[in-house]
């Protein structure tokens, strides 16, 4: 099969079925990219999913675009970025189209107060993901357990956390920087 029809085809299939945004989508194209197809590698994907986190822009985009650019570049940026925004354009459109017939109605209400726990489930699911692939363990797990309290208890902008971040990995690397003998 031709990768841009397979691959607009899982973006489709991924922002088609999945609710509760690009978070909930990380497991998924997790799953479809790296471990299924091997398109890419973990530690590529892991890499694609921190700057499309640090990037503006929604995250399931993003993400989209940088593994559509990994694959097969700029065309392959915008058919997976297609199948990512495409399916979630033309819902609501339909939403907005006909919410008026509905947005009152005890049945719909019901169904959104029975999907909201299951979406913060599959915000958090990736986290764990991520955090064994970043290579989170006892002597480093303070890191991001500071930084979430810093920007949920604090009111702190998550833009300083990511820029601290940064230049404290890259001190900590040239700090640490193996000694070559001579």
């Amino acid at each position: 099969m031709n990768i841009y029809f397979e691959a607009f085809g899982l973006f489709s299939k991924i922002g088609l079925f999945t609710i509760g945004g690009g978070y909930a989508m990380v497991p998924l194209i997790e799953e479809e990219i790296v471990d299924k197809r091997k398109w890419i590698a973990k530690d590529d994907f892991i890499d694609l999913l921190a700057i499309s986190q640090s990037t503006p822009g929604i995250l399931a985009v993003n993400i989209s675009i940088f593994i559509g650019y990994k694959l097969r570049g700029i065309r392959g940026s915008i058919v997976t970025t297609l199948g990512t925004i495409l399916p979630s354009f033309f819902i609501i459109l339909a939403i907005a189209l006909f919410f008026h017939n509905f947005k009152d109605n005890v049945i719909v209400e019901r169904i959104f107060k029975g999907i909201r726990p299951a979406v913060v489930a599959l915000i958090a699911a990736p986290t764990f993901s991520m955090a064994k692939s970043a290579k989170v363990n006892r002597y480093n797990i303070w890191i991001p357990v500071v930084s979430a309290l810093v920007i949920w208890l604090l009111d702190f902008s998550p833009i300083w956390v990511i820029i601290i971040a940064g230049v404290g990995g890259y001190l900590y690397g040239r700090l640490h920087r193996p000694k070559v003998k001579s």
